[in-house]
């Protein structure tokens, strides 16, 4: 286990760092000036000629990448042109709410799809296998910012704006811990905000777990019909045990190992994908952060979203790995 986290974790390293460089070069190569955006269009010459010694721009790429580098070992990603402040600082109030919406609209997903891959594949040829597979197709083709509109408007009974009701800053003001509105409210015991929120969450979730959904059931379904090929399970019914003993103690185990890995990576591929829904209903997170941070062509912004997402992606990878080898440890051997 140990030889399999150092190597998995060297691995993650050299896949962070190449997605520095890679992104470093390509927001370099971007049209626009971050002098300009930083100093302002009506800037003098002497004023953007100060602005990029300041920035570092003045020196060659190379040592631009060194320091932007060191920083993000330091805990410097560098200071949004935008908003003036550490990208940090503002990924730190950002990112909680996306993390937030995010992980309520995985947990119904979950929730949901893995019974329906597991009723899919016990009755896999019949009617109810076949409109799950149906349903399922259909929902990860749906486009997110689509649906989003849809939701918005056929279910306008639930809140279609905002974290929570506005006025409830002067009622019941909410204070913060974690930058989660519902976690907040929880912990505070702030009942009126954690009902708001709990309702205003709901249309952004199903926008976001819809993909999710119809993913993990038809990875759910398609496992389980693997597993329960295999020999030792054929053996297990040649000697009688019921159906529900052989998917329950033989088959659900197993086959949760590809559903495992791929819950983790929709949910980074769902953090990178709340941009437009988080446009649509007017969220505060990391979506409309880098929305924004385009926008204005905010390089370090940009950077450091980019680099987030990576970090994620290669987070969960790692999780994923020691979470299968606990399930199984049959990949011991081959990890």
């Amino acid at each position: 286990m140990i030889r399999l986290l150092a190597r998995r974790l060297a691995q993650a390293l050299v896949v962070v760092a190449g997605v520095v460089v890679v992104t470093f070069a390509v927001a370099r190569v971007i049209p626009g000036d971050p002098a300009v955006t930083y100093a302002g269009p009506r800037a003098q010459k002497a004023e953007l000629e100060a602005v990029r010694q300041k920035l570092g721009l003045d020196r060659a790429w190379p040592a631009q990448l060194a320091t932007y580098a060191g920083g993000i070992v330091t805990g410097d990603w560098g200071t949004s042109l935008h908003t003036r402040r550490p990208v940090l600082d503002d990924l730190a109030t950002a990112v909680p709410a996306s993390l937030e919406l995010v992980a309520v609209a995985l947990l119904g997903a979950a929730a949901l799809g893995i019974p329906l891959g597991v009723l899919a594949a016990r009755r896999k040829g019949r009617l109810v296998d076949i409109t799950i597979r149906l349903l399922t197709t259909l929902s990860v083709s749906m486009p997110v910012f689509w649906l989003g509109l849809i939701l918005q408007h056929q279910l306008s009974w639930f809140p279609v704006s905002g974290e929570y009701a506005a006025d409830l800053d002067y009622t019941s003001p909410l204070t913060v811990y974690t930058h989660m509105t519902i976690v907040d409210a929880a912990i505070g015991g702030n009942g009126p905000v954690l009902t708001s929120a709990l309702a205003h969450v709901v249309l952004p979730a199903m926008a976001i777990a819809a993909y999710p959904l119809g993913a993990i059931a038809q990875m759910t379904r398609a496992s389980l019909l693997e597993v329960i090929g295999e020999d030792h399970v054929r053996m297990a019914r040649a000697l009688g045990f019921s159906e529900r003993t052989i998917y329950a103690r033989l088959a659900m185990r197993p086959a949760l190992n590809p559903v495992i890995a791929l819950i983790a990576l929709v949910f980074a591929y769902s953090l990178a994908n709340t941009f437009l829904v988080e446009s649509i209903y007017d969220w505060p997170g990391l979506g409309s952060y880098a929305a924004a941070a385009i926008g204005s062509l905010d390089t370090p912004a940009i950077l450091g979203v980019t680099l987030l997402i990576a970090i994620v992606y290669v987070l969960l990878n790692l999780v994923v790995d020691v979470v299968q080898t606990l399930i199984d440890p049959r990949l011991r051997g081959s990890a």
